[in-house]
C-alpha cells in the first residue's frame, strides 16, 4: 500500500488553505493511511466483472408532464398581503435604494 507522507498532507492543507498545527498534520497523516487502506481494499474487491457505477441503483429522471392549469389572479394573490402597489407585493425598503 502506498502511503501519504506528513509533507504531502501539509501540501494538501496548504492547497485547501487550511491552517494545521504539527500535531494535526501528524494525526491526519495517520488517518489518511487508514483511508487509503480502505480504498485499496475496495479496489481489490471490484473485479473486472463489476462495471463501474456512479450510483448503486439505476436512476431515471422522473418528470411529470407540463400541464397548464389556472392560477391565482393578481387580485387573489394580493388579497392577503399587508400592502400592495401596482399589482405587486409592497415590502419595506432594506437597501437604501430609491
Amino acid at each position: 500500500m502506498s502511503g501519504i507522507s506528513r509533507d504531502e498532507v501539509a501540501n494538501l492543507a496548504r492547497l485547501a488553505r487550511i491552517e494545521m498545527s504539527d500535531a494535526e498534520l501528524d494525526h491526519l497523516s495517520g488517518e489518511m493511511q487508514v483511508i487509503l487502506g480502505a480504498v485499496a481494499r475496495v479496489q481489490e474487491v471490484a473485479g473486472a466483472d463489476v462495471p463501474p457505477t456512479s450510483h448503486p441503483i439505476p436512476v431515471n429522471n422522473v418528470v411529470r408532464e407540463d400541464v397548464v392549469v389556472p392560477s391565482l389572479s393578481p387580485t387573489d394573490a394580493l388579497s392577503g398581503a399587508p400592502a400592495s402597489a401596482e399589482q405587486r407585493f409592497k415590502v419595506p425598503q432594506i437597501l437604501g435604494e430609491e
